[in-house]
């Protein structure tokens, strides 16, 4: 543990953000770059000893937090890395991008505000990039078996730097033009610069990993041929396919999907536009969904020079603090939640729901017209006399995913099995109903969160490594019905 008394000393600090003013016209990351690492030997000092940390459990990747806490107190930086390391592949990847989680599982949190391990694991992996702690694995001895990764997002990366490092040949395979997934491409440049991906690529690279990008399985390559050329196989091909909203008006032009919207201003980031071909620049925006998606979609509006920006939201205001009750402690609260996107500007909408379109003669949306609505019987239920319009030209829709890509074929022609709600089915050693072919991520959980990406991935590699080899000596953070305490 840390200072014993740390959490008595000590009052909860979180890194320091540029002001709303000044982000908004750049896209680097929102906060001030090295303000965290001053406060994080205080802040991992708060660490207690709690007898039982819950935090593990918090955790879908069973992170050693009071470990690496008590190490980054001490400020050994390079011991703090390995065991941060120890289960966690890109610990920069969820230190910026988790909702953590583990904080909600915070033993301190039940009466205190938490640790701050978020912030913690960040500063730990920044520093040990920094220090050149983070080096490639090579292998010591290659198996001679092969194995394609689908897929390049947080699950199909993890899988494929543990087969790796197991001695394995991989190779990934990726229908984009980077590799990435949603990290790339889906998370915008403001919440996680992609020189972060970058740097992990060339890590994975180092130690043996192949890439393949612009190949669609399905499409561009059959999934028999894939099966020919591989021994084994790793579909981490997320959930793409949008939750749509089938209402009248829906078919003008400036709707679109958030995964239509939000890359192409990534790519102007890349270099591939000098401006997107969708831009909120001078127009009024209104953004349907309030999860993280939508937040992306509205700081994204903001740094394109959007007039307004307005995010509806169909279920009610959350709470600012945990319901007892309904939510207790340790389990993940669902709760108010105000990011660096709703710090820049804009409206939220709650209890709202979209009617339907309006547009000029050209075809273009002008108006969205909506109702207030509320639970009746536990119904959704329209209520009467609400109804109102406000200025849409651009409208991004950000309401989740239903599952996997069904129009490529890829399912069909691996002749996959689905489950109940739509996914991949697959075993306790994540293999699908094809033998020799696993499944990790979205694909086979449905949408969640990337913390559970990269649990995913550890495990679907430890039973792929299995499937291979008869034995594995891979950790194996979670079980396909594991659910823990942070859902």
């Amino acid at each position: 543990m840390a200072d014993p008394k740390g959490f008595l000393n000590h009052g909860r600090e979180v890194a320091t953000s540029r002001p709303a003013e000044e982000r908004k016209k750049d896209w680097n990351e929102v906060y001030v770059p090295g303000s965290l690492l001053p406060i994080i030997s205080k802040q991992a000092s708060r660490c207690m000893d709690c007898g039982i940390p819950f935090c593990h459990n918090g955790c879908p990747l069973g992170n050693l937090i009071p470990e690496w806490n008590d190490y980054a107190y001490r400020e050994d930086w390079g011991a703090a890395s390995d065991r941060l390391h120890a289960t966690n592949n890109f610990p920069e990847f969820t230190g910026r991008l988790c909702p953590a989680p583990c904080e909600s599982a915070c033993v301190l949190g039940i009466n205190q505000p938490p640790v701050t391990i978020k912030n913690v694991e960040v500063s730990i992996i920044d520093k040990a990039w920094e220090t050149g702690d983070v080096a490639p694995q090579i292998p010591e001895r290659l198996s001679g078996k092969t194995v394609a990764v689908v897929g390049s997002g947080p699950a199909g990366l993890a899988a494929a730097q543990q087969l790796t490092r197991a001695g394995h040949t991989v190779a990934v395979y990726e229908r984009a033009d980077r590799i990435g997934g949603l990290l790339r491409y889906g998370i915008p440049e403001f919440k996680m610069e992609k020189r972060h991906i970058n740097r992990r690529i060339e890590q994975m690279r180092a130690e043996g990993t192949k890439f393949r990008t612009g190949v669609e399985i399905g499409r561009d390559m059959p999934a028999t041929a894939l099966r020919k050329r591989y021994d084994a196989v790793v579909l981490a091909v997320g959930a793409t396919t949008a939750r749509d909203l089938p209402v009248p008006g829906r078919e003008l032009k400036g709707i679109h999907q958030a995964m239509e919207y939000l890359p192409l201003a990534n790519k102007v980031q890349e270099g591939d536009y000098v401006s997107p071909p969708i831009t909120a620049e001078g127009k009024h925006v209104v953004v349907i969904g309030g999860g993280d998606t939508g937040a992306d979609c509205v700081g994204t509006a903001h740094r394109q020079g959007a007039a307004s920006v307005t995010q509806l939201e169909i279920m009610p205001r959350p709470n600012d603090e945990r319901d007892p009750i309904a939510q207790p402690w340790p389990t993940f609260p669902m709760l108010y939640k105000v990011t660096s996107a709703h710090e820049e500007g804009g409206e939220r909408v709650y209890s709202v729901s979209t009617t339907h379109f309006e547009g000029d003669e050209d075809g273009n949306v002008q108006w969205l017209h909506l109702t207030e609505v509320e639970f009746v019987d536990g119904k959704l239920t329209q209520k009467p006399g609400t109804e109102r319009k406000i200025p849409a030209q651009l409208v991004t829709l950000a309401m989740g995913f239903t599952g996997t890509d069904r129009e490529n074929g890829l399912v069909e022609q691996f002749g996959l099995e689905l489950d109940e709600r739509g996914n991949i089915a697959r075993d306790a050693d994540f293999q699908t109903s094809v033998p020799g072919v696993f499944v990790a991520g979205d694909a086979g959980r449905g949408q969640s969160l990337i913390v559970w990406a990269i649990a995913e991935g550890r495990s679907a590699a430890r039973g792929c490594d299995r499937f291979l080899t008869g034995a594995s000596a891979l950790p194996a953070p979670i079980r396909p019905t594991d659910r823990a305490l942070a859902v």
